[in-house]
């Protein structure tokens, strides 16, 4: 009798191990999940025309061509990056491009004049509605800051625009690296940031997508990547070009 009893027990509990793995096996662990998330991500820098050379993994970003930051945990748009029919951008155009305003946080107000510089330099190009307007309160497009953690050889770094029209939301100034540059090498790095903020990728970068009409590399771009401290310090006329194709008035 004692037998029978124990092998009902073993019966009834067979159902309920079979129900209990089951369902292990049919939820993804977070762990799966994260690494989906991941290669999505990284499918899309890739489709956006960067190689795996350029893309260095950093804690929960990556860092690609040296400034330019993807979140890992970023919503991939639904065309995955692909190019569109496209001096060298995204894809993505900013919405309200006359008005960007870019908040100063208060680790980078000693760099003001730079920053106004960088600015001018933007909202000067001749046939283009992009306008950086400064504003000191929280309703901010771009957050510009210090962060001197972003690398020994790494002057700035900023977001790309996004898939919804938005301009990249942070741009990453390592000022300890680049505080005994020239003032013009200074302002270049922040306007160079600026360029990513609204889809302008490296000029120099022979994976991109050029804009229509203004293709071909150019010793003169601003844009150009892996230069600080010794790139043009000033758009060049193919830079002016591109803006103006890009963001027509």
């Amino acid at each position: 009798m004692k037998n029978l009893f124990k092998n009902i027990a073993l019966i009834a509990l067979f159902p309920i191990l079979i129900t209990s793995c089951s369902k292990k096996n049919e939820t993804p662990s977070n762990q799966d999940q994260g690494a989906k998330q991941t290669d999505k991500v990284l499918a899309y820098i890739k489709n956006l025309g960067f190689t795996d050379a350029q893309i260095v993994e950093n804690g929960a970003r990556y860092i690609v061509d040296g400034d330019i930051v993807f979140d890992k945990n970023m919503q991939v748009p639904d065309d995955n990056g692909k190019p569109k029919t496209e001096q060298y951008y995204n894809g993505y155009l900013v919405t309200n491009s006359s008005n960007i305003r870019v908040k100063v946080d208060a680790s980078i107000t000693s760099m003001a004049a730079e920053i106004n510089g960088a600015i001018q330099q933007w909202n000067t190009v001749p046939n283009s509605k992009i306008k950086f307007v400064i504003v000191t309160d929280n309703n901010y497009d771009i957050l510009i800051k210090v962060d001197n953690t972003i690398g020994g050889t790494t002057c700035g770094q900023a977001y790309l625009s996004t898939s919804n029209g938005k301009a990249g939301n942070t741009v990453w100034i390592n000022q300890e690296l680049i505080k005994n540059n020239s003032f013009a090498q200074r302002q270049r790095t922040i306007a160079h940031e600026f360029g990513h903020t609204i889809s302008i990728k490296h000029t120099n970068q022979s994976t991109s997508i050029d804009v229509p009409g203004v293709g071909g590399t150019d010793a003169l771009s601003l844009m150009n990547g892996g230069q600080c401290g010794s790139g043009a310090t000033v758009l060049s006329a193919k830079d002016k070009q591109a803006t103006a194709v890009l963001y027509p008035l």
